[in-house]
């Protein structure tokens, strides 16, 4: 009889051979159990269902939280006057700019910013003209300098620049020594040339052959002068002191004339108006004779008139003589008067060509003679260096050197970093400056480049999850990788500030739909040789149907789709 230990180890035994015997039954296998096993599963369908929900398309934009519109600065030219090595005195530090600062010093002058889309390219010059000149005309009015905007800079605009200086605490920039002594010696070289001239003139007209023609000359209008101030004086009296006696004394005998008939009729009016009076017996003792006649007298005849007429008839006879002896005398005043003018009026015409004579045999004598050329080199010789001080005197006085003005094109502006340091030389950017403002700039692939444009909206979300809208304000040009630059301003600043130089994910939305929306895999979308959208939809296990559709908006691998579907049905997405 087996003990329970001896049964124990009999079952331990079977079970040892019988795995035995099932792992070798498992690596011996038949050709045919291979080539079975090697089979591809069953074909079957991958199906996902069709749903109904809002759909949003947006643009992911990896980008960099930053001070917007950075402008690199850079000076036009020399600070102040002088082409000696142009030095930081004192460098621009970070923040506000307003219009009219002053960014930096370059050895002890200023460089002043002002709002202007033109830049700064030359220095302006009295009598300067060009947009820029009316560039910064327009900025000193802004300021309260009153300066035309005529585009020349003449000398109202240089009043007010000099004030606008001297409000700063500056001087315009005046000629510099270099350019003073330049223009002194102008100046001397045109008295230089006026003195060769007047001697040269002066050895020519002490010449043998032109001394007697250069009095010759003068004496000519000195004659012509004499014989213009006869006839003017001529012409300014009506007669000579001759005529004028003998037309007083007409006058005069005319005047007693006129006298003597007067008299003459008043007594012969006064004898004809006074009857004579008749004789009487005799006075009477005891009365005195009177003129008037007694109560009862008669008139005696009348006067005899014979002789007052004939008196009244030879006055009158004198007047009318004495009257036309002035009309005689009076015509031949003016005849001579007349006469005396025609003579005078001749002499100046002699007078005139004489001197006309005078000066072409002065000039013939100038040409002929061998000073002729001296004269005629030292006059070149004027003529050229006045030429040479006019043209340097057009731009002499109060300047502005270029690189005392920077045109910005917004202000105010941020000076966002320095790039030159107090006591370095001035010859590259000076400073980057941007806009008072966030932005993001981030940049896309072409193909998404395609989908944005300005004026979309984004939300903006920083590390620390904190999420801002922002708006697409600019797309910039494809570059040598064929990216595209992409800028965001966001709504608010919020907050923002302290982020500067932090990366942030923009999602730019380009397109949603205002309520749900069917929609399925953009997988499960077939567009067949008619150019019409199907997808194939399960009707039974490994049975299928197409169903024509019209896509709509697509995003993130979906696309909203309209025809025979309804939420739940299943459209294949690919077979297997």
């Amino acid at each position: 009889m087996r003990t329970p230990r001896g049964k124990l180890l009999l079952v331990l035994a079977v079970v040892l051979v019988a795995g035995t015997g099932w792992g070798v039954g498992t690596l011996l296998r038949s050709p045919a159990d291979e080539a079975a096993a090697r089979k591809p599963p069953e074909p079957s369908l991958v199906t996902v269902a069709v749903e109904r929900r809002e759909l949003v398309a947006t643009v992911v934009v990896s980008g960099t939280l930053e001070y917007g519109s950075p402008y690199p600065v850079s000076l036009a030219g020399v600070v102040g006057g002088s082409e000696t090595a142009q030095r930081a005195t004192r460098a621009p530090r970070r923040g506000t700019l307003a219009e009219g600062a002053v960014m930096m010093e370059v050895n002890g002058r200023p460089v002043f910013v002002f709002s202007g889309t033109v830049p700064m390219h030359r220095s302006i010059v009295l009598g300067a003209k060009g947009a820029d000149v009316r560039q910064l005309q327009k900025a000193l009015r802004r300021l309260g300098y009153r300066a035309p905007e005529t585009g020349v800079f003449d000398q109202a605009t240089i009043a007010a620049v000099s004030r606008f200086y001297a409000k700063r605490g500056y001087e315009a920039q005046q000629p510099t020594l270099e350019l003073r002594q330049r223009h002194d010696d102008l100046r001397r070289a045109v008295r230089t040339a006026q003195e060769v001239l007047a001697t040269e003139r002066k050895a020519l007209d002490q010449g043998k052959d032109v001394l007697p023609l250069r009095v010759r000359l003068a004496n000519a209008r000195q004659d012509l002068r004499e014989a213009e101030q006869a006839l003017k004086s001529a012409r300014a009296q009506d007669h000579t002191t001759e005529d004028e006696a003998k037309v007083e004394a007409a006058e005069s005998a005319v005047r007693a004339a006129e006298e003597k008939l007067l008299a003459a009729r008043q007594e012969l009016a006064q004898a004809t108006a006074t009857p004579t009076p008749a004789p009487t017996l005799g006075p009477s003792p005891t009365t005195e004779p009177t003129t008037e006649p007694t109560a009862g007298a008669t008139a005696g005849p009348p006067a005899d008139t014979r002789l007052l007429e004939l008196r009244v008839t030879n006055a009158g006879a004198d007047l009318a003589a004495a009257r036309s002896a002035l009309e005689r005398v009076l015509e031949e005043a003016e005849t001579a008067r007349a006469k005396r003018l025609t003579e005078l009026t001749k002499n100046v015409r002699v007078a005139r060509e004489a001197v006309v004579t005078a000066e072409q045999a002065l000039r013939q004598a100038r040409q002929l003679s061998p000073v002729k050329l001296k004269v005629a080199n030292a006059r070149s010789d004027l003529a050229a260096a006045r030429a040479l001080l006019a043209e340097f005197s057009r731009t002499y006085g109060t300047i502005v050197p270029p690189g005392e003005v920077v045109f910005l094109p917004r202000l105010p502006a941020r000076l966002h970093r320095p790039t030159v340091k107090a006591g370095e030389l001035v010859d590259r950017s000076i400073a980057t400056v941007t806009s008072s403002t966030f932005v993001v700039s981030g940049s896309v692939d072409a193909a998404e480049a395609e989908r944005l444009k300005a004026g979309l909206n984004a939300s903006i979300e920083t590390e620390a999850g904190k999420i801002v809208p922002g708006t697409v304000t600019s797309l910039g040009g494809r570059d040598a990788k064929g990216a595209v630059p992409v800028t965001i301003t966001p709504a608010s600043m919020k907050g923002l500030k302290k982020l500067a130089g932090a990366p942030v994910t923009v999602r730019v939305t380009i397109g949603a739909t205002d309520r749900e929306v069917l929609v399925v895999p953009a997988a499960a979308v077939v567009t067949a040789a008619d150019g019409r959208a199907r997808v194939q939809v399960e009707t039974a296990p490994d049975r299928t149907k197409e169903v024509e559709v019209r896509t709509g908006l697509s995003a993130d691998g979906a696309v909203e789709v309209t025809g025979d579907l309804k939420p739940g049905d299943m459209v294949v997405i690919n077979s297997a």
